[in-house]
């Protein structure tokens, strides 16, 4: 199974007087123009996702449509409460490793550190292993039989940059 790794895009600072619940929080105007500039990088990777899963949170939503839509994959994205912040890691996990093929190539879009945390988990056994993504950013695992726990490979890190420069 190949899993990427795709943190949602800048959303500005928390502000609880225009976004009282979190979850609402939106992507700014130069958020949503920087990830169409990383959706772009990642169409220019030749990736194609059998699901595109993400939060259920505005900010990682409207990252997934971006997503979808340069990667032609409209209809493969669907929301997880399992994705959100507070959602459980290990039942995402199993949902992955019932659901998907082994062969399969899954897109996840979610938040720091619940993204960075689930990596770690995965390549080492330990979630705070400092693997935050930065905003944007891009890290992909590969794994015979996925587990929650050491199974799987670093195959790849990129910042938010390096996959803005690919869409040129």
């Amino acid at each position: 199974m190949n899993i990427c790794f795709l943190r949602h895009g800048d959303a500005g600072e928390r502000d609880e007087s225009r976004y009282p619940d979190d979850s609402q929080r939106p992507l700014v105007p130069e958020g949503r123009r920087k990830m169409r500039r990383i959706a772009a990088g990642l169409r220019a990777l030749d990736l194609e996702f059998d699901v595109l899963l993400t939060s259920p949170y505005v900010r990682a939503r409207q990252t997934a449509e971006i997503a979808a839509k340069a990667l032609r994959a409209e209809r493969k994205w669907q929301v997880t409460e399992l994705l959100a912040p507070e959602g459980s890691a290990r039942k995402l996990v199993r949902l992955l490793a019932d659901r998907y093929p082994a062969d399969g190539n899954i897109l996840l879009v979610g938040h720091e550190p619940y993204l960075g945390d689930l990596i770690g988990v995965l390549l080492a056994g330990r979630a705070k292993l400092s693997l935050g993504l930065k905003k944007g950013g891009l890290c992909w695992l590969s794994a015979e039989s996925l587990a929650y726990g050491p199974c799987a490979r670093l195959e790849g890190w990129l910042a938010p940059r390096q996959l803005m420069r690919l869409s040129r």
